[in-house]
């Protein structure tokens, strides 16, 4: 699969819900806050989220938690083991990887 088309599918199964009083962002405003500069792309996050675990994204949210804009990234890994990765969404640091419950 080449990395466009990774991309694509990646976009397509992104789960982002517009419950806004929930901290939760949709793609549009993605969109605009990373387009205002406000946070990394979603290219960046992944390639990020690939250098710390190996294996295949199934979901990806960007919401507010404790007044912080959030990634959250799940791999599953060759194993079947499900793993959360959460990175600030304003810089791309990595703030916590653990498996998924």
């Amino acid at each position: 699969m080449s990395y466009q088309s990774t991309i694509i599918s990646i976009l397509v199964s992104l789960w982002i819900t517009t419950n806004a009083w929930a901290g939760k962002y949709d793609h549009d405003d993605a969109r605009r806050l990373r387009d205002a500069g406000d946070i990394v792309s979603l290219e960046s996050i992944i390639d990020a989220a690939k250098t710390h675990r190996q294996g295949r994204i199934i979901e990806v949210e960007l919401e507010t938690k404790r007044d912080k804009i959030i990634y959250e990234v799940e791999i599953v890994d060759e194993q079947g083991i499900v793993w959360e990765l959460k990175f600030n969404a304003q810089n791309g640091q990595l703030l916590e990887h653990k498996k998924d419950d």
